[in-house]
């Protein structure tokens, strides 16, 4: 491997170690309180008050009206309270899971799509394009489906070290969610 090909292959793995130690603080954040309000996370806040979204050129401007056409989704699902269990559950987990595989590059390909999903909905339920539809959750969701599709676990990570065993070569299940 000449010295090219060596650099974009350390480059992908630093891409894929920090994406999932931004989505494992994400979801340590919700469990373990680092800020301190000594109350248990939940999505309703969210759900209720932040998905109103915004368009381009509300900078300074109080404006009490609905630019998200999906916000009845959202607020719908705040007032259920199975739906929000549910929620806070996948919205934790998934983070802490996604990061971890990550980090880990284990089940990289499976790891990067989920990640993608859950940034487009967050995305979508945020609506927030007061500085454009480039924001925070559109690229973690582009890095995430990026890194998925280089097959980021297979340098320095775990997908590496599966992806010669005999069960990797006998399960095309294996080799989609591995990479």
């Amino acid at each position: 491997m000449d010295a090219t090909a060596t650099g974009r292959s350390i480059g992908l793995a630093v891409l894929r170690i920090i994406l999932g130690f931004g989505f494992l603080y994400a979801g340590l954040e919700k469990v373990l309180d680092f800020a301190g309000s000594g109350k248990p996370w939940s999505a309703v806040g969210f759900l209720r008050f932040g998905t109103g979204g915004t368009v381009p050129n509300m900078v300074g401007q109080a404006d009490p009206m609905s630019h998200n056409p999906t916000q009845a989704l959202w607020t719908g699902l705040a007032g259920n309270a199975a739906a929000i269990d549910l929620i806070n559950f996948l919205v934790v987990a998934g983070e802490i899971a996604i990061g971890l595989a990550l980090i880990l590059g284990l089940a990289t390909r499976l790891a990067g799509i989920l990640g993608a999903a859950m940034m487009f909905l967050f995305w979508v339920a945020a609506w927030d394009f007061q500085y454009g539809v480039v924001n925070l959750q559109f690229v973690y969701m582009i890095l995430s489906a990026f890194v998925a599709y280089a097959s980021a676990g297979k340098v320095l990570g775990v997908d590496a070290l599966l992806e010669g065993t005999a069960a990797f070569t006998r399960s095309p299940a294996l080799r989609t969610v591995i990479g």
